[in-house]
């Protein structure tokens, strides 16, 4: 056993401490100051000093002369001073924590750490990460993979316990020197000696490599491989960190370039939260009118058709202009080849739930069942696979007012030619699955059952009455009986 491994298996004898402590509490008493209660057991104390030497075996030599916490907290619990034995536990740990960090990519970390894009600006540098919170630290460490699941709820243990156990506040809680020389050990096993996994290596050089050189297309493929195999929260997290690096206003024309390459590939495996938020950050970038990174935003959600996740109400003021787009397509010369573009775009911003926002939804469906329908020469084939997705998309209410829609103009002159009267068919046999209120299902029974051509739809008195009636249609509640 070499000198180092034989110190560390013979701690410092009862009697020795027993006489450090007897010092101690004599010049305390010699001073009118408390003696009972303020130093721990020193059967405690004996049994912590016997443990660290089992953590301490785990500590690389080249790690241990950085780690001045350990030391004091060492020396804490040998003196009988537990809870601040914890608190120096935990700045070396934190400590530990925030070298990982300044030594993967600081930038990456910021983004992920600090969604708030007003806090996120002012931080760049490692000395900026004391303004990180403990709690955003080791959260934002396990998304990018500088902590594990496991050792995540271990070390926030020990975060919870710092708060309410140790000398960082006043409390009444007793901790025994195992549990100080299982926490070290957990400190140095999750945080000092943990090894980057293999995805968290290959985010780490990807990261290196977009803010060096350019990357070649050709190989996009074969770099992004690994997009595939990143869990759900890794994969969201390497999101925020290439959103934020677009975004960020002193980006260079390399990183953005391969951004723009990697971002269509890592779509595809980023959750639905994730891509909320990023439409929730393109709309604070344009209520703080900070437009560079407004229109960045705006360029990466394009890039991947991700219109759908935009605001609420930018969302409606482009629905709108896509359908005049389409409108003007449909309505022009040689509509078949003009229509698909416009209707690619709108899908593009319907998303995959149609979700229509209120301000433009009744244009929305009758711009639908217009072009659905097409004219006397058919529908533009090209076009049509996106009309049937945005018909299928509809809700119940949409869909009633798609079957009320014969009652426009511009629908019923349509109504009037075989091809579009062919279309009206199979639009009724999509949307009666979406009717559940009544008076939706009795009008779409009066239309099925209606034996002239649909482009008289309107002029039948029974149906008239029923496309009516929801709006005009009163509840009379009779007298109660006494």
């Amino acid at each position: 056993m070499n000198e180092i491994a034989r110190r560390e298996a013979q701690p410092p004898a009862v009697d020795d401490l027993e006489r450090f402590e007897e010092m101690l509490l004599d010049q305390l008493a010699d001073a009118g100051l408390p003696t009972d209660g303020v130093l721990v057991d020193l059967v405690e104390r004996e049994q912590a000093l016997a443990s660290f030497g089992g953590a301490l075996r785990r500590l690389p030599m080249a790690d241990r002369g950085r780690s001045v916490y350990v030391s004091k907290m060492i020396t804490a619990a040998a003196a009988g001073l537990f809870d601040a034995s914890l608190n120096y536990l935990w700045n070396e740990t934190v400590g530990e924590l925030r070298r990982r960090v300044a030594g993967y990519d600081l930038a990456y970390f910021f983004d992920i750490a600090v969604p708030s894009h007003d806090r996120r600006k002012h931080l760049s540098t490692e000395d900026d990460l004391v303004k990180v919170d403990d709690i955003d630290l080791l959260r934002a460490a396990r998304e990018i993979g500088l902590l594990s699941a496991t050792g995540h709820a271990q070390i926030d243990h020990i975060r919870y316990m710092r708060n309410y156990a140790s000398a960082a506040h006043p409390n009444q809680v007793e901790l025994t020197g195992m549990q100080l020389a299982a926490w070290l050990e957990t400190c140095v096993r999750q945080v000092i000696t943990l090894p980057y996994d293999t995805v968290t290596a290959e985010t780490g050089r990807l990261l290196a490599n977009i803010k060096k050189d350019r990357l070649d297309p050709s190989e996009v493929k074969s770099t992004t491989a690994f997009f595939e195999d990143l869990p759900r929260d890794r994969a969201d997290a390497l999101g925020a960190g290439l959103f934020g690096l677009y975004t960020n206003t002193s980006r260079t024309p390399i990183v953005a370039d391969n951004v723009l390459m990697l971002w269509p590939e890592l779509w595809p495996e980023i959750s639905e939260d994730a891509r909320q938020r990023f439409g929730v950050q393109y709309g604070r970038f344009r209520a703080s009118a900070d437009t560079a990174q407004a229109r960045a935003a705006k360029e990466l959600l394009n890039l991947v058709d991700g219109g759908a996740y935009l605001p609420e109400h930018e969302r409606a003021a482009e629905i709108d202009a896509v359908l005049d787009d389409l409108l003007a397509a449909h309505h022009g010369y040689n509509n078949f080849h003009t229509e698909p573009a416009p209707a690619r775009a709108l899908t593009a911003l319907v998303g995959q739930y149609g979700n229509i926002p209120e301000a433009v939804e009744g244009k929305y469906v009758l711009a639908l069942v217009e072009v659905f329908l097409g004219n006397e020469y058919g529908v533009s084939w090209a076009a049509g696979t996106s009309y049937d997705k945005l018909l299928d998309k509809l809700t119940s209410s949409q869909a009633g007012r798609a079957l009320r829609s014969f009652t426009e103009p511009v629908i019923s002159a349509k109504l009037w030619a075989a091809k579009p009267q062919a279309r009206w068919d199979v639009l009724l046999d999509t949307i009666e699955p979406k009717l559940t209120a009544r008076s939706d299902r009795e009008l779409f029974e009066a239309v099925r059952a209606f034996t002239g051509t649909p482009d008289k739809l309107a002029s039948d008195s029974k149906i008239a009455r029923l496309t009516e009636a929801p709006r005009t249609r009163q509840v009379v509640r009779r007298p109660k009986k006494n």
